[in-house]
C-alpha cells in the first residue's frame, strides 16, 4: 500500500480540479438515485467551492500526487450552503463567536482497496484542526448513508481512538414523507 499524505489548501485549480472533480462526482453519483436531497454538487458549484478560500481543501495524495481523497472543511459556516450559521450561533454560542464550529461538507475517497486509509487521513487531518481549538465539528449524511456504511458509529469511533473522548450528538433530522391517493383516481 502506497502512503498517503494530506495537503490542506484554500483553492483547487487546473489539473488538481479536473481530478478532484472526477473523485468527487463518481464518489456520489450512485446517491443522488438512493437520497432524496442531492448530494452531488453541479460541476460549477463544486468550481465555487474549490475557489472559496474561505472553505479548506483537504487533498488524500499518495505519494506520486494522486488524489485519493478529497474533503472541505470550514469554520466560517456562511460560506457552507444549506445551513444555518444562526443555528449553531444559538446552541454555541461562544465557540461560534470564536469560530471553533468546524462544518464538514464531504468526505469522498476514490473507490478501491485504499479508500478506508484516505478517509482514516482527512477524518484524523479535520480532527486535529478542531482540537487544536477545543472546537466542535459538524457534519451530516443521509439516513441511506448512515444505514449502509453506519457512518455516525464508524466517525465516532475515528474521534474516539484520535482523542480518547468524544460526545456525539444528533442535532438535527430532516424528513421527506411521500402522500399517496391510490383509489382517488
Amino acid at each position: 500500500m502506497l502512503d498517503m499524505n494530506v495537503k490542506i489548501v484554500d483553492q483547487v485549480q487546473g489539473e488538481l480540479r479536473e481530478a478532484a472533480w472526477t473523485l468527487y462526482s463518481e464518489a456520489f453519483a450512485d446517491l443522488n438515485a438512493l437520497a432524496v436531497q442531492r448530494h452531488l454538487m453541479y460541476r460549477h458549484e463544486f468550481d465555487d467551492v474549490m475557489g472559496d478560500a474561505r472553505i479548506a481543501k483537504y487533498l488524500c495524495l499518495d505519494t506520486d500526487d494522486t488524489v485519493r481523497g478529497l474533503s472541505i472543511y470550514t469554520n466560517e459556516l456562511d460560506a457552507v450552503p444549506l445551513i444555518s450559521p444562526a443555528y449553531f450561533e444559538r446552541r454555541w454560542p461562544a465557540h461560534y463567536a470564536e469560530g471553533r464550529i468546524w462544518y464538514c461538507g464531504f468526505v469522498a475517497t476514490q473507490a478501491d482497496s485504499r479508500a478506508a486509509t484516505a478517509f482514516g487521513e482527512l477524518v484524523t487531518q479535520m480532527y486535529l484542526t478542531a482540537a487544536a481549538q477545543n472546537g466542535l465539528i459538524a457534519l451530516d449524511f443521509c439516513n441511506r448513508t448512515d444505514e449502509v456504511r453506519h457512518m455516525a458509529r464508524v466517525v465516532r469511533l475515528m474521534l474516539h481512538r484520535l482523542s480518547g473522548d468524544v460526545k456525539a450528538q444528533r442535532i438535527d433530522e430532516q424528513q421527506y414523507w411521500l402522500y399517496e391517493f391510490p383509489t382517488a383516481a
